[in-house]
């Protein structure tokens, strides 16, 4: 695992693994191969230069640091729904960070009734790894990388 939950003030649980919803998923893996791999689509999908995702070779190049992680630690200011679709269960927090400053985050679990857990005054850690995105793509979305969401965890009692 790549968020050392161990070293946390307080006990902490895993409730987002990409792992395992890439088992319960294999089409979102397929897919997403199946973009990178469309030279049609050159404005949209990955890169692909450390492997396609999902891959064990993509797998290596995370642990092996060929791309790049992200990761993000704050207490809980705020949870909310964000998007346009209706839903019954928050979805994202603000994070305040060590620095001052607030971070917005999704919401990762891989069981829906782990979403209830992200609460005010609790804390929450996420790592994303940083994969390129096709030359075109970055046109389109401004950005170099897609953070795709490896794991998340959420303290199991608050911590202010």
């Amino acid at each position: 695992m790549l968020l050392k939950l161990e070293n946390s003030k307080v006990p902490m649980k895993m409730v987002f693994l990409l792992s395992e919803e890439l088992k319960n998923n294999p089409e979102r893996v397929a897919l997403t191969q199946a973009l990178t791999l469309d030279k049609s689509k050159p404005t949209m999908g990955l890169k692909g230069i450390n492997g396609l995702f999902g891959s064990k070779e993509w797998w290596n190049s995370i642990e092996q640091g060929r791309i790049p992680l992200l990761f993000i630690s704050g207490i809980i200011k705020k949870a909310y729904v964000a998007g346009q679709d209706p839903s019954n269960f928050n979805n994202t927090v603000d994070l305040l960070l060590e620095d001052g400053t607030i971070q917005s985050v999704g919401i990762y679990t891989n069981k829906r009734v782990d979403s209830k857990l992200f609460k005010i005054g609790y804390s929450a850690s996420i790592v994303y790894a940083l994969d390129e995105l096709k030359p075109q793509a970055v046109l389109n979305f401004g950005q170099k990388y897609n953070q795709i969401a490896l794991e998340m965890a959420v303290s199991l009692e608050p911590v202010e």
